[in-house]
């Protein structure tokens, strides 16, 4: 979770869901009871933030109109959470975990990158508008710390250098590569396996892979 900024800042725009995001905010709704469609303000307001780019107050308000809710129903929710951002951010939300296992592995060296690359620190938005660097409390990848979180994906194994690369990939449009940074197989030890005395098999694309399995080439069970 974000320690970033939760009093909600002053917006006049207008909100409205586009076509896209109406059509999937009706599918949301059709999940709940007719009666209980207050029940759908959290991924409402996911779906808003994702569009609008935070949490304003005509954002409030249509997720309001949508759900049947008053405003200060979904305000109550809002400024609970805080994964929904009450103030306007950059192009890339980056999120450095600073709980105890990040930091003794060298969260401090994480944030230097990100002043280094952004000029900015935690709370704060660069000039060009290309991130806003956060605070987090633990991400739940203790086992690969020190990590980041930028949008919905994670950068593990980091260190200066590699965060600092990362950082300035981000900053220029240029394609990066999620999750651990070193290689690591999902949270498998720095240096492969220790205790198995088979081929685990691989990650790929965030599933895990048999080695029998027909995905890897082999024969599916039963069938060999």
């Amino acid at each position: 979770m974000s320690a970033v900024k939760t009093s909600p800042a002053r917006d006049d725009a207008p909100f409205a869901f586009s076509e896209e995001s109406l059509a999937e905010a009706r599918r949301i709704l059709a999940k709940y009871p007719e009666n209980r469609a207050r029940s759908a303000i959290l991924p409402l307001l996911d779906l808003a933030q994702r569009q609008h780019g935070w949490v304003s107050q005509s954002v409030v308000e249509a997720v309001a109109e949508i759900t049947g809710a008053a405003p200060i129903r979904v305000w109550e929710v809002a400024t609970f959470y805080t994964m929904y951002n009450k103030a306007p951010i950059g192009r890339h939300h980056v999120e450095i975990c600073t709980n105890l296992p990040c930091w003794l592995r060298g969260s401090d060296e994480i944030l230097r990158a990100a002043r280094d690359v952004f000029g900015v620190g935690f709370g704060q938005t660069s000039e060009d508008g290309a991130a806003t660097v956060s605070s987090a409390e633990c991400l739940g990848a203790c086992v690969n710390a020190p990590m980041v979180q930028i949008g919905d994906d994670y950068y593990e194994d980091l260190d200066y250098d590699s965060a600092h690369a990362l950082f300035t990939a981000i900053k220029e449009g240029q394609p990066v590569k999620a999750g651990s940074q070193i290689g690591r197989q999902c949270s498998a030890p720095e240096g492969g396996p220790t205790t198995l005395t088979t081929d685990p098999g691989t990650a790929e694309g965030g599933r895990w892979i048999a080695p029998d399995s027909p995905a890897a080439g082999g024969s599916a069970p039963g069938t060999a």
